[in-house]
């Protein structure tokens, strides 16, 4: 394996388009990329995570003279909306980036340039259906008949016949290229949206508009008066802004993982690329296309009165429950459902009756029964099986599985390691060695101590802030909370050195309650 330390990573979110508040779907993307970020800084990796939001384009011109302001302002309050989300749920990017930026500006027109001074622009005539909705173009062949007899895009969404001059970008010229990156293995995941890809290229690729007439609230079109970029040159481009594009972007580019929605795969596995190799830059080596997170089964919309507000989630059951939540309850790429019962159900069993009530009576026995002292033991058969349970549990499984994405997988392998530290509890009886074995209760009491270390250390990038004051509990140094750090065996012994002394525990995840509005539904 590469060394983490020269192999660094960056991760990139979609850039939210801000012509609404935040719902349940931006806090899932947002929490699964941190996770990742998180998971990868643990590793040792120099890591970059950029997330944002899209500010241009034809609906949010409609949207701000709907409401009789300007679009920039409108972009101002909307993209509020959207940090203070990631800064609320703990989501630890490092440039939240903003399309309307100057920066950014700079970067889509020197792509551009570049995608000129490639051949592959030129001026023509568009005549075609395109939905402001989806900001997105569709060929006749490819649209839906909704109930009225209107024609839908194929994800539903009007669309209307727009005649203006326009740039074109040569997308067919990239056909050949564009299906051999897709057939790469590991290049877009998972596989259902590799396939669905790969047969949209082998239909065969029309040329792809990219400059609009019809309204101005966009990037310029450098050297073409009355042109601005079509929305998805400029919002792609956002990754190679925050790098610092078009100038020196270091070691960080290309991306590790541009991580989407299933809904926008098209954009960034077939005319990213090919604007990518028309600029003569090196291309992502990752896309993976996540599911939707549905409210009881059901997509959100404003129409059936079902959508969610993240903050008012975790405001209610707490930041890092929620995280834990759609984490674990999700296959990652899969579509998955969430409801209050659900993050209540799965947050009493796992985080608070589980872990949490591991913890505290660890900490609430070590307290009362050994004055809060930790000191040199004799390990056990029993003490050294569970200490290998866990660590292979925290030191293999979590990390293999989240390196592939499975989160749910990794968490489960964690939570098993859970159990076995809780059914040691059991067997092992504490409680009542007190007056039987009072060495033997201080070895099996230490030894609990000792998994949990573990335990916390591995769940650090779903549970953060949770994990982090269970290892201010611990007495564990900031600086040995790393994945590296778990394999250290003297830990314990140079902590025993110390005039460390466990303290009364804090309770880490009281159980949950559904809220009166909840339960009475």
């Amino acid at each position: 394996m590469a060394d983490p330390e020269n192999n660094p990573f960056y991760i990139t979110t979609a850039i939210s388009y801000p012509n609404g508040r935040p719902h349940i779907g931006h806090a899932y993307e947002a929490i699964a990329a941190d996770v990742i970020a998180r998971f990868q800084r643990l590793q040792g990796r120099k890591v970059r995570f950029q997330t944002g939001t899209d500010e241009h384009g034809l609906k949010m011109a409609r949207k701000a003279e709907e409401q009789g302001r300007t679009p920039s302002d409108l972009a101002d309050e909307m993209s509020g909306y959207f940090r203070d989300m990631c800064d609320a749920l703990d989501v630890s990017y490092d440039r939240f980036i903003r399309t309307s930026d100057a920066d950014h500006h700079v970067a889509s027109q020197a792509i551009w340039e570049a995608m000129e001074a490639s051949g592959d622009l030129y001026l023509d005539r568009y005549e075609g259906w395109y939905s402001v909705r989806d900001e997105a173009y569709y060929d006749a062949s490819e649209l839906i008949e909704g109930e009225g007899g209107d024609k839908l895009s194929p994800q539903g969404t009007p669309v209307e016949w727009t005649v203006e001059e326009s740039w074109f970008f040569r997308l067919s010229k990239y056909q050949d290229r564009l299906l051999d990156l897709l057939k790469q293995p590991g290049f877009l995941e998972p596989a259902s949206r590799r396939n669905e890809m790969i047969a949209f290229v082998e239909g065969g690729l029309r040329d792809l508009s990219v400059s609009r007439t019809s309204f101005d609230w966009g990037v310029k079109v450098p050297g073409s008066d009355g042109h601005v970029m079509y929305v998805w040159v400029d919002a792609l481009t956002n990754y190679l802004t925050g790098l610092g594009y078009p100038g020196d972007m270091g070691d960080l580019w290309p991306a590790s993982l541009h991580l989407i929605g299933k809904d926008i795969v098209r954009f960034h596995t077939i005319y990213w690329p090919a604007f990518l190799m028309s600029a003569n830059l090196p291309l992502p080596q990752k896309v993976f296309g996540h599911g939707f997170l549905l409210n009881r089964g059901q997509k959100e919309s404003k129409s059936l009165g079902n959508v969610t507000d993240p903050l008012s989630l975790a405001e209610t059951f707490g930041v890092d429950a929620l995280r834990y939540f759609l984490m674990r309850e999700v296959a990652f790429g899969q579509d998955g459902s969430y409801s209050p019962e659900a993050i209540v159900l799965r947050a009493n069993a796992e985080l608070a009756n589980s872990f949490g009530n591991l913890a505290q009576r660890t900490l609430s026995m070590i307290v009362k029964n050994m004055d809060g002292r930790l000191e040199p033991f004799e390990i056990a058969q029993a003490d050294a099986e569970l200490q290998a349970t866990v660590a292979h549990a925290c030191r293999t499984e979590l990390p293999r599985e989240f390196n592939d994405l499975n989160f749910s997988a990794g968490i489960e392998a964690w939570m098993r390691a859970v159990y076995a530290c809780n059914q040691y509890v059991d067997e092992q009886a504490p409680w009542g060695l007190k007056k039987t074995d009072p060495e033997r209760m201080k070895s099996v009491l230490q030894t609990l101590f000792m998994v949990l270390r573990d335990l916390a250390i591995a769940i650090q990038p779903v549970v953060p802030a949770k994990a982090a004051a269970l290892l201010d509990q611990l007495g564990i140094p900031a600086e040995e909370r790393t994945y590296a750090a778990l394999a250290d065996s003297q830990w314990f012994a140079r902590l025993v050195t110390t005039d460390f002394g466990v303290a009364a525990p804090i309770p880490l995840f009281p159980r949950l309650e559904l809220p009166a509005s909840e339960a009475a539904t």
